[in-house]
């Protein structure tokens, strides 16, 4: 429960910043943390697959 508070208190706080800057600022920040849930994403299911361990 404490995380998903802290989780909802942190994306608050994101679309609050997000809301003050320009929109290319907002939109590369977006592609960064895209690009790194992508890539995130894809180790995930690589080690579940039962990949190379790290």
């Amino acid at each position: 429960m404490l995380f998903l508070v802290a989780a909802l208190l942190l994306m608050g706080i994101a679309l609050g910043t997000a809301a003050h800057l320009p929109l290319p600022v907002t939109l590369v920040a977006a592609a960064v943390i895209a690009t790194w849930l992508l890539v995130f994403s894809v180790r995930e299911r690589r080690n579940q697959a039962g990949g190379t361990p790290r």
